[in-house]
């Protein structure tokens, strides 16, 4: 993820280079989980299979993504409040019900766009 140096002024009355995330569109292969029913999310909430909800290795809790499957054009509206994936290659793992309105079946490349 591209970071952007952010100016904070210290209480002190120092100037501060502090870096910020920017949250940019990624491009990258996107899977599915759905046998974790009940189990509890990084975020605490239960998960729930047939939501419309992922897991992202850095995006905060609660932030809105639309993901694009890029071959077939079709995308989906998915709130982040998980951690993974943990596959080399993964920048999203959608539940079962986000990945069957975006028409993923197994392992798809996606656009993600984030939306807050």
């Amino acid at each position: 993820m591209k970071s952007l140096t952010v100016l904070t002024l210290a209480t002190a009355g120092a100037l501060l280079l502090t870096p910020a995330p920017v949250l940019a569109d990624q491009t990258g292969h996107a899977s599915w989980y759905g046998a974790e029913s009940g189990n509890r999310t990084a975020n605490g909430e239960r998960f729930h299979p047939g939501g419309m909800t992922a897991a992202h290795r850095t995006l905060p809790f609660g932030t809105r993504v639309r993901v694009t499957v890029l071959s077939t054009g079709r995308s989906c509206t998915v709130r982040i409040n998980d951690r993974g994936p943990f596959i080399r290659g993964r920048i999203i793992d959608l539940a079962q019900g986000a990945a069957r309105a975006c028409g993923i079946s197994g392992v798809a490349r996606v656009r993600l766009t984030i939306l807050h």
